[in-house]
């Protein structure tokens, strides 16, 4: 058997506390959602002026990169790319950039999606976000 190393509620704090602060720093109203390795929400915060969408968007970029264990981003790619069929992949509905997952000695322990602005700065929260984790 391999150990297998989990996010701890207090890594979740960091994570979005941290993210909170560079989103307000540039005046982005955006939701920033949190999940486990297996995709699972174990954070939901929406921003004051977040759109009401973002809330559905932010834990579906999350869950894309957690599964996909890669930025949400290369599946938008691999779309925008021409590979349409893709979009019929079970389970994978937060194709956009803005997923990002948190990676620790190759595994992958869960990530962050966020919503609410432009794709790249929304992936540029989630990964101040888990860059205050200091893996």
């Amino acid at each position: 058997m391999i150990q297998k190393f989990s996010l701890e509620l207090a890594d979740i704090k960091t994570i979005a506390a941290a993210a909170e602060a560079e989103a307000l720093k540039n005046n982005w109203a955006v939701t920033i959602a949190i999940v486990d390795d297996g995709g699972h929400l174990l954070w939901l915060q929406r921003l004051d002026g977040a759109a009401a969408i973002s809330a559905h968007i932010a834990p579906a970029k999350a869950h894309t990169a957690a599964l996909g264990r890669r930025e949400s981003k290369v599946y938008e790619d691999v779309i925008n790319g021409g590979r349409a069929s893709f979009l019929s992949a079970p389970d994978v509905k937060g194709m956009l950039e803005g997923g990002v997952p948190i990676m620790k000695n190759g595994q992958c322990l869960g990530a962050v999606g966020v919503s609410g602005v432009k794709s790249p700065e929304d992936a540029q929260v989630a990964k101040v976000g888990i860059a205050a984790l200091g893996l």
